[in-house]
């Protein structure tokens, strides 16, 4: 069986209440479960949280399963490994075992259940590979970054500034919307960027993280001119 774990917990400071509040009409949250349940995929869609408020808002927009989690699994410092980890466990001694794990991100409303069948179809087809995630292009050749010093700039890579950008090579990032893997691989902590894992490429404008208030205006923007446009 197939489960969607969406890790969401309550003490985000940046901007508080990230996860449920209310995003083009609708809380945040809710974007990630809707594709889950969209795609057919899932025989449970876990939202793993510490916060009341954020399993009553999951559960009204269609999440099936809560996962507690306790302080030290809601900090500012946990990673996703033992957080999702901790909610396989948890599902397994309670009800059934689990073959494929995606955890999906909370803040991530350009996801779409298309995208999540590509990665599962991909990563099911290759028994080499343990993961398969978004990714997306940088919108700029890295190779040409510079940084601020001493008043003025200087660049990152002095060798690479004054080359043009078609003669260098195009870099990806992690777009930060879904983690496909086998369930032996979240236990284990595989590394994700690897050669074992599978890139699911995404378009720059279905890709903005939301971090800061600007983040979150950009990505307001974002989604309604791409709703629009459909």
């Amino acid at each position: 069986m197939n489960i969607a774990v969406i890790p969401a917990r309550g003490g985000s400071k940046r901007i508080v209440g990230k996860n449920i509040r209310e995003f083009v009409g609708k809380p945040l949250i809710a974007y990630s479960i809707e594709a889950a349940r969209e795609s057919q995929l899932f025989d449970e869609i876990i939202v793993t949280t510490d916060s009341d408020d954020i399993a009553n808002v999951s559960i009204a927009s269609g999440a099936t399963y809560i996962v507690r989690r306790d302080d030290e699994l809601a900090n500012d410092h946990i990673g996703t490994f033992p957080v999702v980890k901790h909610a396989i466990q948890q599902y397994e001694q309670a009800e059934c075992s689990v073959d494929y794990v995606c955890c999906i991100y909370a803040t991530a409303p350009f996801i779409s259940s298309e995208r999540l069948k590509e990665g599962i179809n991909r990563l099911s087809a290759d028994d080499s590979k343990y993961f398969a995630f978004s990714v997306t292009s940088f919108p700029f050749p890295v190779q040409r970054s510079i940084r601020l010093s001493e008043g003025g700039v200087t660049p990152v890579h002095p060798d690479q500034i004054g080359k043009r950008s078609q003669d260098l090579e195009e870099y990806y990032h992690d777009a930060g919307q879904f983690y496909w893997g086998t369930k032996a691989a979240w236990l284990e902590s595989k590394a994700t960027f690897a050669t074992h894992s599978i890139p699911v490429i995404l378009p720059r404008y279905l890709v903005q993280d939301i971090d800061t208030q600007e983040d979150w205006k950009r990505a307001e923007l974002m989604y309604r001119a791409y709703k629009m446009s459909e």
